[in-house]
């Protein structure tokens, strides 16, 4: 055993001929039937994860800038809103200030109207009972005078009863 452990230690120069040989030739082979393809497939999956990590790189400046755009958007549909709501504030409180300032004119018209109403019954009124003690004044001296005719102490009687009437009225 110690025979056969020491020819392995120590080639011979065969050995280390053929050894070199086939490796040399394998060495070529392989150079030229399977490192090409091996160097090929490393240098192509190598370009896939470049072109991989530009478009990832792209596609993050992409969403980066929709995001951006996509807040500037939202600022501008809240400016928008709030200029929308600002607007219909406004029509709103004109539409109530012309509601009340036509409210006030037509309930001025209606007083107006009302007093003119007022003054016009007031002054019928003042003329019915102006006619009322014409007739009255006109039918009193009208039967004063048929009595003072006829009698004195009765013209007087009369003359008092008509004062306390009118008096009462």
């Amino acid at each position: 055993m110690l025979l056969l452990s020491s020819a392995l230690l120590t080639p011979e120069l065969g050995i280390i001929f053929w050894t070199t040989l086939i490796f040399c030739v394998l060495w070529f082979v392989l150079g030229k039937k399977a490192w090409k393809p091996i160097v090929n497939a490393l240098e192509a999956r190598e370009n896939k994860i470049a072109t991989a990590l530009n478009e990832a790189e792209e596609t993050r400046q992409a969403m980066a800038a929709l995001k951006s755009d996509n807040l500037k958007l939202v600022s501008e549909a809240k400016e928008e809103r709030a200029k929308i709501l600002k607007e219909a504030k406004e029509i709103k409180d004109q539409i109530i200030a012309e509601a009340r300032d036509k409210a006030k004119e037509e309930a001025a018209a209606i007083v107006a109207s009302a007093q003119v109403e007022i003054e016009n019954k007031k002054m019928a009124a003042i003329v019915a009972v102006k006619n009322s003690i014409g007739k009255a004044t006109i039918n009193l001296t009208k039967d004063v005078l048929k009595r003072e005719l006829n009698n004195s102490k009765a013209h007087q009687d009369f003359i008092k009863k008509e004062i306390k009437k009118i008096a009462l009225n």
